[in-house]
């Protein structure tokens, strides 16, 4: 039935396939040839015998020859389309793989000849695809050409032709892989050249096809291709490294030689962990626990004791699962390889590379966990590095495994390793790498290490060591951790903690880190159980000041230690008061005339801040009074000398205004002040000559405070020296001084109202009179006022000698009313005497 069928279709064909063989035979000829063929080959139910005893004696040669060598493309067309009918429906393709395999060569691969239609060399691509799978390991003997065409069709400009190619590697790696891995690297040349393709659905074919070639051929070729599947982990479209992913966790499981490649390809799948797509870290994650899975029943003699005797660790991230017994070997075992390179990346100038690197770094740890130790000098290089990264996502995942260090590896080695970097220079990423590793440690296993970290901190070459904010902000973050791990037991390294602390405040930053280190302060002080930080200045305010005052004999404008104690002085409030002989022992050491001014200059600056709210700090306790004498005969007084320069001014300045201080809050009694001021009113007189308006508003005052004290006792050398002085003062730009002028002229009247050389001044009196009418038609009217008062005062002494004065002068005056105001004040006070 069958023959006689074929016998029949044979018959139909002679007269086309007749057509088709003759030389001069026109374009529109073949073209009706075609078709007739088409319509008696493929437009009947023609049963696959049939087909295969047409095709295979009959139209094989013509249509091979067609395809390969006819001029028009439609002839072609038709050709394939019949080629492919018959290989599709055929019962035994393999006869036509003599035939067609070379005429494929001939149309596909340079320089014999290129087809030039796009379509056609898809299809031929097709037709080459239905052969493999249609002939399976009867290609063998062709294979030579099937990757000839291979190579050339991977490179077509036509991605789709590019595609099919790829299906075709697959097909063809699969259908004879004992063969195949003879020449399976002459791919891997143009995969690699078409896997960074412009579209991605290329870039997944040519992915999953170098995966088929290397699992079916030559495994050496994995190095060969890894870059460029590492470069693919960075692709843009999620289904690309979705492709990679698969292909690398096959690998992992099935590749022939993967323990030799279990060091390159595990970064690769570990690298998929983070990706922002959750389907393909799930991925990563399946293949990555059969992986284990597979290695630990491949390796059970091995690992039998880990198997039966594991203990989990008592402390582990929290939130994170502890990846299986076979992973953790696989990267143990492999890490020493896979380390170097992955440090080296992580400090890449490419950024992406640095944040894939950072990340990848902080799996391998998680899996390490206690085998990290081995690793711990090249780790911290690359820490200490990294943590500097202008990248804040590398910096972030690099904290994180640091964090993984301090819990899988003994403190005795890690902070060992850590705080001797600090005897070199200290960077603020070691300080960093610190504040992880003492956060991922536990408490109890910490607790035997405190000491040694609250005493490195401390060092003046770690704590004072940079003025840079960011570097304070880092060892600030580290004392926070210490408490916010150690909780009460930071109790032992308090004073440790207070140093750095201090330190940190002292350096002139932003407001908002002062602000950090006081809350962390509070922290210290709430794990100790302590109602506030004042209290911590409580506990050590003592060897807080014998800290601070080690070198003071040596202190210049630039000693930290300055600093320092203005932070103790002035944040401690009251408690500076019960550290007052230490205190007064430092400012009397580093305030002599021969220190270095600007020091001297800081020193007096703290001490008027505390002068200001004596009783809230340095006499909270009561007892600032019995240490005034050295404040003033061993501090002030010799500061108050007159030098040339502004610094020298400006000391005297302060020197001025602290005194000026104490006498203000009454905390130099008169008593205290009928001691000092034979001593001190020289130089107090000589202020009010100075170039500084506060300095000669302070010395009108206190002048003025004398004379109300102790002013009766002056002699009459002491009144002409004072009134001499303080009348040059009315003549002040200054408003504000000329008004404390006449207050201290004030004073001066009345002291010498009672003062036995009260005759012996009459002479004085009367210049004064004479001068101070003058002033009292000065142009303010505040100053006419102040004046007008001082002359009230001064009318007690001499009013006879005054009204002549007034009587001499009314005439002169622009505003004579203060005149006939303080003659009506004189002939009140002479009636009412009466």
């Amino acid at each position: 039935m069958a023959a006689a069928e074929a016998a029949e279709v044979a018959q139909a064909l002679s007269r086309p396939l007749s057509c088709l063989q003759e030389p001069d035979c026109g374009r529109a000829a073949r073209l009706r040839a075609l078709e007739a063929i088409r319509a008696e080959v493929q437009e009947r139910p023609l049963s696959g015998a049939v087909v295969q005893e047409v095709f295979g004696a009959q139209l094989v040669r013509p249509l091979a020859r067609c395809l390969a060598g006819d001029a028009a493309e439609r002839c072609r067309e038709l050709a394939l389309q019949l080629l492919r009918h018959g290989l599709s429906h055929g019962d035994r393709p393999g006869e036509a793989l003599p035939v067609l395999l070379p005429a494929l060569t001939q149309r596909l691969c340079p320089p014999q000849g290129f087809e030039p239609s796009e379509e056609l060399r898809l299809g031929l691509v097709q037709l080459l695809s239905l052969l493999l799978q249609r002939c399976g390991a009867s290609v063998a003997p062709y294979l030579t050409d099937v990757i000839r065409i291979l190579q050339a069709t991977l490179l077509d400009h036509y991605a789709e032709v590019r595609r099919e190619s790829c299906r075709c590697a697959v097909a063809c790696a699969q259908a004879m892989p004992e063969h195949f891995h003879m020449q399976s690297e002459s791919l891997i040349k143009p995969l690699m050249q078409t896997i960074s393709h412009q579209h991605y659905r290329v870039r997944v074919d040519v992915i999953q096809a170098t995966g088929a070639v290397i699992q079916f051929g030559n495994g050496k070729s994995v190095d060969d291709v890894l870059s460029h599947l590492a470069q693919r982990l960075f692709d843009e479209i999620p289904k690309v490294r979705h492709a990679v992913t698969t292909v690398v966790g096959e690998w992992l499981l099935y590749l022939r030689d993967r323990y030799s490649y279990f060091h390159k390809l595990i970064p690769l799948l570990l690298g998929s962990f983070t990706d922002e797509i959750p389907e393909n870290t799930k991925l990563a994650w399946t293949y990555w626990e059969k992986i284990g899975l597979q290695w630990e029943k491949e390796n059970e003699e091995d690992l039998k004791d880990k198997m039966d005797f594991s203990i989990s660790p008592s402390h582990y991230p929290k939130g994170v699962t502890r990846p299986g017994l076979g992973c953790r070997e696989l990267v143990s075992r492999n890490l020493s390889k896979i380390l170097p390179g992955l440090c080296h990346d992580i400090t890449d100038w490419v950024e992406s590379t640095r944040i894939k690197a950072s990340q990848l770094l902080y799996t391998l740890l998680l899996h390490a966990e206690d085998h990290i130790t081995q690793h711990m000098e090249l780790l911290l290089r690359t820490l200490y590095q990294a943590c500097l990264d202008e990248e804040s996502d590398v910096v972030k995942n690099c904290v994180k495994a640091a964090e993984l260090i301090g819990t899988f590896v003994s403190p005795k080695v890690s902070l060992r390793l850590i705080t001797s970097a600090f005897g070199k220079t200290p960077k603020p990423s070691c300080i960093m790498v610190l504040t992880a590793v003492i956060r991922g440690s536990p408490k109890e296993i910490l607790q035997p290490h405190l000491t040694d970290l609250g005493n490195t901190l401390s060092q003046a070459g770690v704590c004072q060591r940079s003025e840079e904010v960011f570097y304070m902000e880092q060892l600030l973050y580290c004392v926070q951790a210490l408490i916010e791990v150690c909780q009460e037991d930071c109790k032992e390294i308090s004073l440790q903690l207070m140093k750095v602390l201090v330190t940190i405040m002292a350096i002139p930053c932003s407001q908002h880190l002062k602000e950090k280190v006081q809350e962390t302060m509070s922290s210290l002080a709430e794990v100790q159980q302590l109602d506030s930080f004042l209290y911590l200045y409580k506990q050590h305010i003592i060897q807080l000041m014998e800290w601070v005052s080690v070198s003071c004999d040596c202190w210049t404008c630039y000693s930290p230690e300055i600093l320092q104690l203005d932070v103790i002085a002035t944040h401690s409030g009251p408690v500076i008061g019960e550290a007052l002989n230490d205190f007064i022992l430092i400012l009397k050491t580093c305030l002599q005339p021969n220190k270095d001014p600007q020091m001297r200059l800081k020193l007096f600056t703290v001490l008027s801040q505390l002068l200001q709210k004596a009783n809230e700090t340095i006499n909270s306790q009561g007892l600032f009074p019995s240490y005034l004498e050295t404040v003033i005969k061993d501090i002030l007084a010799p500061n108050l000398q007159w030098h040339a320069g502004r610094t020298a001014a400006a000391i005297r300045t302060t020197a001025v205004s602290c005194l000026w201080a104490l006498i203000h809050c009454e905390m130099l009694s008169p008593k205290e002040i009928l001691k000092v001021k034979d001593g001190l009113m020289p130089q107090i007189i000589a202020a009010m000559d100075e170039d500084s308006k506060i300095t000669r508003l302070m010395a009108c005052r206190i002048v003025g405070v004398f004379l109300k004290v102790c002013g009766r006792q002056f002699d009459e050398d002491k009144f002409t020296n004072t009134y001499t002085e303080v009348l040059k003062r009315l003549d002040d730009a200054s408003s504000d001084v000329r008004l404390a002028a006449a207050h201290t002229l004030t004073n001066w009247f009345k002291s010498l109202k009672d003062s036995d050389v009260k005759s012996a001044m009459e002479s004085h009196i009367e210049f004064l009179y004479q001068e101070l009418l003058i002033h009292l038609d000065d142009p303010d009217q505040n100053t006419q006022n102040a004046i007008l008062e001082v002359l009230k005062e001064g009318s007690v002494l001499y009013p006879e000698l005054l009204v002549r004065e007034i009587e001499g002068v009314v005439h002169k005056h622009q505003t004579p009313v203060y005149c006939n105001q303080l003659l009506h004040h004189i002939q009140s006070a002479k009636e009412s005497a009466l």
